[in-house]
């Protein structure tokens, strides 16, 4: 004991010290969280200088982590969103070589919400999803819930109302074990909304009545009981209850006033016009069109601006009329630019987050490479002294050897091209699907509103021809969804009562050992044969069979389809850009077809 008791002495100081270091990081982490919610911008730049130099002195990757989340904050204040992408971005990448799941998803979260504002819809799904992978095998409830949430929002502006209810429902199983009131009160809310959109009043009042119930919210959460509030009263109005609407009304302008939250003060005031304007009092619907506009413009509601000004435009005459209309013009083409340039530069920034990504890889590629190389020298002084010793027996062995490694390297440098040339297809289908076809939406819905309808109709068919030519370009990715799994959601997507399909040998084999390249390969091969099996071959059975024989892996796709000559003008595009495909793996792709006897189509591509 007169041992041990020093020894638990000497280790206090260092206890005591690491105590520290964790207090003063919670004490900056929650003043610099407190002054992003009091938009108190001078605290908050205090402490993202704080974390800097914390970061600076104890070599603490997580302070610098945290440093660029706070950044991000700041910029978000300042309605600088593609500052506020690009610094999330930076600090998730330093919390995933941290291995810091929690903090990756949080920031894919932040980024999937600043998406949604943008209204770049589906960068905010795929930044959800990309969420779910790092919280859901850690199970945080509380973030995982408010990514359903955030999918059920997208999904709702999307307009896929079965999705956006799927997604909620999910989020309320989540909340069950979360146990968390204010986020179920949300969700009450957004799901109201979902039916209240659909002019369902009655059952939307019935989840803001729901939302309502919760015990001594109007204390514990007031802004929460204002929106769930305002929200009843819309249904109110609209199903013609209007005893307490004006009163309900008054008393959620009261606490957004009491609480400064000048964005939903501009909606109240909309709402209210919107009364008014069934009551046909255009002096107190014209007062409250001006202050919510007054506070849209003060919060940066841009939303409500435009529809402040369009009631204004619509309720005044003249050259007020005239001057309002004018302002709606300018900024509605104003955000359309600012929202394509925003969806352009996220975009950027993902693309350059992982081409950095993909460099850290080559670099250990690389590194790998020259660890390959150190052994396969030290093999060949090996392999040459055995030669020396066993003579033309060594010799033979040695140039097996190295005919084995060259046809090998070879294999994979044809691998890594196909991969090359797949990752170029990709960005390709990016730029095509982002750009081309956002710009042509623009246009599109500019040429309707001029009533140039013929015109807009050719545009729709030539932006239509865009995203299918994306989607055919898009590579399929087995990152997160496993071979088999494609395959089968594959054959799922085409099968149909007259359309069968049966696969047979998919659960024979480990997929994950052969390179994606092939399974790439496979899959497009397999998806074009059906394609063409039912768009062409008229066929009503098709069997995709799959083996493995010695260092070659097989698919074959046959149908009962009608069959064609075999010639190569015959031979569709898709069809031959694939064989192109398959042979520049040092792959063969043969097609055995008769007239009304059916189409066999066999792949084969070498694993070494």
């Amino acid at each position: 004991m007169r041992f041990v008791f020093p020894l638990i002495l000497s280790f206090l100081p260092f206890f005591f010290q690491k105590k520290d270091v964790f207090n003063q990081r919670q004490k900056i982490i929650a003043i610099g969280y407190n002054a992003y919610q009091t938009r108190d911008t001078l605290a908050l730049k205090k402490s993202i200088n704080d974390l800097y130099a914390l970061y600076q002195s104890k070599k603490d990757s997580f302070f610098l982590a945290k440093h660029y989340h706070y950044k991000s904050l700041y910029y978000r204040i300042n309605y600088t969103f593609d500052s506020t992408y690009y610094y999330l971005n930076k600090s998730k990448n330093i919390s995933l070589l941290l291995k810091d799941s929690v903090e990756v998803g949080r920031r894919l979260l932040s980024a999937a919400y600043i998406q949604r504002k943008v209204k770049d819809n589906l960068g905010s799904q795929i930044s959800s999803i990309e969420a779910l992978t790092y919280l859901e095998p850690i199970k945080s409830y509380k973030y995982i819930e408010r990514v359903y949430t955030n999918l059920g929002l997208v999904s709702h502006r999307l307009n896929k109302i079965k999705d956006a209810k799927k997604y909620y429902e999910k989020a309320l199983i989540i909340n069950k074990i979360n146990n968390s009131p204010k986020d179920f009160m949300y969700l009450m809310n957004n799901l109201g909304i979902l039916f209240r959109h659909q002019k369902k009043y009655e059952k939307a009042k019935k989840y803001f009545n729901e939302g309502l119930s919760f015990k001594n919210i109007k204390i514990k959460y007031p802004t929460l009981y204002a929106i769930l509030l305002e929200n009843l009263t819309i249904c109110d109005h609209f199903l013609g209850n209007r005893d307490k609407v004006k009163e309900n009304y008054e008393e959620v302008l009261k606490i957004r006033k009491e609480r400064n939250n000048l964005s939903s003060l501009s909606t109240t005031h909309l709402n209210i016009a919107s009364y008014y304007k069934d009551e046909n009092n255009v002096k107190k619907r014209l007062i409250h069109l001006n202050k919510a506009l007054k506070y849209a413009q003060q919060s940066h509601n841009n939303r409500r601006w435009l529809t402040a000004l369009q009631n204004l435009a619509e309720l005044t005459s003249g050259k007020e009329s005239k001057q309002y209309f004018k302002e709606y013009i300018k900024l509605n083409d104003s955000l359309l630019q600012k929202e394509r340039n925003l969806k352009n530069q996220f975009a950027k920034i993902r693309y350059e987050t992982a081409k950095k990504e993909k460099e850290n890889q080559l670099l250990k590629t690389e590194n790998k490479r020259k660890q390959e190389e150190i052994v396969t020298q030290r093999q060949q002084m090996t392999i040459g002294w055995l030669a020396a010793v066993v003579g033309f027996l060594g010799l033979g062995i040695s140039v097996m050897f190295f005919a084995f490694r060259r046809r090998q390297f070879q294999h994979r440098a044809q691998l890594q091209k196909a991969q090359a040339r797949d990752e170029e297809r990709r960005h390709i289908a990016k730029s095509l699907h982002d750009e081309i076809a956002g710009d042509l939406r623009v246009l599109h819905t500019k040429l309707q509103k001029s009533n140039l309808l013929e015109e807009a109709k050719k545009l729709d068919a030539v932006k239509e021809n865009v995203r299918n030519l994306s989607h055919q370009l898009t590579s399929v990715s087995f990152d997160k969804v496993s071979f088999r799994n494609q395959i089968i959601n594959l054959v799922s997507d085409y099968f149909e009562l007259n359309f069968n399909i049966k696969v047979e040998g998919l659960d024979d084999y480990n997929w994950a050992d052969i390179d994606d390249a092939i399974k790439r390969l496979f899959y497009l091969c397999i998806r074009e044969s059906i394609q063409n099996s039912k768009k062409h071959g008229e066929a009503s059975r098709v069997i995709v069979k799959f083996y493995l024989h010695k260092k070659n892996v097989f698919a074959e796709v046959s149908d009962n389809g009608i069959g064609f000559d075999k010639l190569p003008t015959n031979k569709g595009i898709g069809l031959q850009n694939l064989q192109e495909r398959v042979e520049e793996v040092s792959g063969s792709f043969i097609i055995d077809s008769k007239l009304n006897k059916g189409t066999k189509i066999l792949i084969t591509i070498p694993l070494v």
